[in-house]
């Protein structure tokens, strides 16, 4: 008998198959489930992360770097990137008299034989100094700045207790050059000048890397202190100053005052004197006469007062004359010339051979008043407008004006200011009557101040012929550097002292623009206390000291500043020509 086989359920094997693939599938999405929870997990993960760098934790990157890679304090440029002041690493002189563990006497040897193997080192180390400083047993720098073969020397002596730190020093690569613009570094922080004013954003880690650029250009610079040099050396000068300054962005190319001072090596002398000498007009290098002594000024004064006649109204006609052969006798006061020029002179005459009693005249008939309002736009009776500290305060006459303080102040006595007062109101002047505050910070081209007007247009243009009058015709002649059509006027002043005016002391002082058919730039000179030498042909006013060295200035910087010498142009003077010479052949 044949077995039947039991009949197998239809489906089961289909059934079983569908099973395991959805067993599967379930399978792969818990697996690409775990996946994408973790990497969910690292995303929330690098997300704290960032918000942990970026809100707990203090932003290491920028201090850590900055310091590791730029110096701790910035540079400073001049308007051409050429660099003025920067950090370097340099290694100092510190005596450490815990140097020995054991506690021992600190030095091997004695401190005066330290102090002289030192000396043999650097020999402007004073050796009763050192010895003393390392005889007491306290902790002290010994000198800053020592180059890595001297510290080598240093190393050689021997002394545990001698220690050489590395630092970050300041260096000033041009040496002397622009010392009263820069200031200096102390202790890490700026004095005087930029360094002073800049000092917060020159330590600010968020500038680290980038330079502060100056309106200095170091090319004019260094021909400005090179003549002021050279040209008070030749008349024996206790002081000069100068400057050169556009005159419509009030920018300051060049500043200067002599003697000087090297920043990488300031010393004690170099910031103060004794009182005796500050009482004889001594100044120490560090003082800047540029911007922070005041002084009557003289001659130089008497265009700004014809300026302001003209503007004013109260000289309408140039050919008009005024008496010149006889002093003014004002209250008990006596205004006069050096000598007589003739029996009357109009005003270009009056500049051409800068009469005091001419221009007292103009001022007097302009009013005390109406010319202290001039003054006072011109910016005389405010400390000078520049960013260094060192800005002398006017000695000027508080309240309204006497009728003989106009006049006197109307040839440039019985006001001081400073040669800077004097740039800025010269610019002026020249560049169509608009006053702008002097500035050492560059600007870029289109955003210079707008500035007061104080002189119209018109009277800008006369002024400029008057002053190109002066330089071919008058006490200027030999500032007239050829094809740079200068123009400009001296003034030599009796320095006040004890009892009076010292006949024996003057400041001269040239103040120029050129080129004066279109002026650009402002160029003032001025020297304290020159003597009569060989080189003046022995006489001490600005016409034989100050203006030669402008003449001498301008050929050097003019085409350097873009203004070549073309002696096929100039401004037109047939007018005044004619005035000039008609009114002295009457005489």
């Amino acid at each position: 008998m044949t077995a039947i086989a039991a009949p197998r359920p239809i489906g089961t094997g289909r059934i079983r198959l569908v099973d395991y693939r959805r067993r599967s599938l379930l399978m792969a999405r818990f697996r690409v489930l775990l996946i994408g929870l973790g990497f969910l997990l690292v995303a929330l993960a690098a997300l704290m992360r960032i918000g942990w760098l970026g809100m707990i934790q203090p932003a290491p990157s920028e201090t850590s770097m900055a310091d590791a890679l730029l110096p701790p304090r910035g540079e400073i440029t001049d308007r051409n990137g050429v660099p003025l002041a920067r950090a370097f690493p340099a290694y100092a002189l510190w005596f450490n008299p815990n140097a020995m563990d054991d506690g021992g006497a600190p030095l091997v040897k004695s401190p005066e034989e330290v102090a002289r193997a030192l000396h043999a080192i650097f020999s402007d180390l004073d050796v009763a100094e050192t010895a003393e400083k390392l005889r007491s047993g306290r902790a002290t720098y010994l000198r800053r700045r020592v180059l890595p073969e001297d510290a080598n020397r240093v190393m050689e002596i021997g002394e545990l207790a001698l220690e050489l730190p590395r630092e970050t020093d300041r260096h000033y690569p041009q040496g002397s050059l622009a010392a009263h613009v820069l200031g200096y570094v102390r202790d890490g922080r700026g004095s005087l000048g930029m360094e002073q004013v800049l000092d917060d954003r020159l330590l600010d880690p968020r500038y680290r890397g980038q330079s502060a650029a100056l309106a200095i250009d170091v090319r004019v610079q260094g021909a400005l202190e090179d003549e002021l040099r050279a040209g008070m050396r030749s008349v024996n000068a206790v002081g000069a100053a100068g400057i050169v300054l556009d005159v419509d962005t009030g920018e300051v190319l060049a500043l200067a005052s002599m003697p000087e001072f090297d920043p990488n090596h300031v010393v004690a002398s170099d910031l103060t004197v004794s009182d005796e000498l500050a009482q004889q007009g001594i100044m120490p290098p560090a003082f800047n006469r540029a911007t922070n002594q005041v002084f009557e000024l003289g001659s130089i004064f008497k265009p700004l007062t014809v300026a302001a006649a003209i503007d004013a109204g109260s000289i309408t006609d140039l050919s008009r004359r005024y008496q010149a052969d006889t002093p003014l006798q004002i209250g008990g006061h006596r205004i006069g010339d050096s000598h007589v020029i003739g029996e009357t002179l109009n005003a270009p005459q009056s500049l051409i051979h800068s009469s005091n009693i001419v221009t007292a005249q103009i001022g007097d008939e302009l009013g005390a008043d109406k010319l202290r309002q001039y003054m006072v736009d011109l910016g005389m009776n405010e400390r000078p407008y520049i960013e260094i500290p060192g800005r002398g305060m006017p000695i000027w006459q508080a309240g309204d004006w006497s009728r003989i303080t106009g006049m006197t102040v109307s040839f440039g006595h019985g006001l001081s200011v400073t040669p800077l007062h004097l740039a800025s109101a010269y610019a002026a002047m020249v560049n169509g009557g608009i006053w702008r505050p002097a500035t050492l910070q560059r600007i870029e081209p289109g955003n210079a101040p707008r500035g007061r007007r104080v002189f119209k247009a018109s009277t800008s243009a006369r002024m400029n012929q008057l002053l190109r009058m002066v330089a071919v015709y008058g006490t200027g002649r030999s500032a007239n550097a050829p094809g740079f059509r200068v123009g400009g006027k001296t003034g030599s002043a009796e320095k006040p002292g004890r009892g009076g005016y010292r006949r024996s002391s003057v400041v001269s002082t040239f103040a120029a623009a050129f080129p004066m058919d279109r002026p650009r730039y402002v160029v003032i000179a001025m020297l304290d206390e020159p003597q009569g030498t060989v080189a003046s042909s022995f006489q001490r006013t600005a016409a034989w000291n100050a203006a030669p060295m402008v003449g001498r200035l301008i050929p050097r910087i003019g085409p350097q500043l873009g203004v070549l010498p073309d002696e096929s142009r100039d401004i037109d003077l047939t007018e005044l020509e004619y005035l000039v010479a008609s009114g002295m052949e009457e005489q």
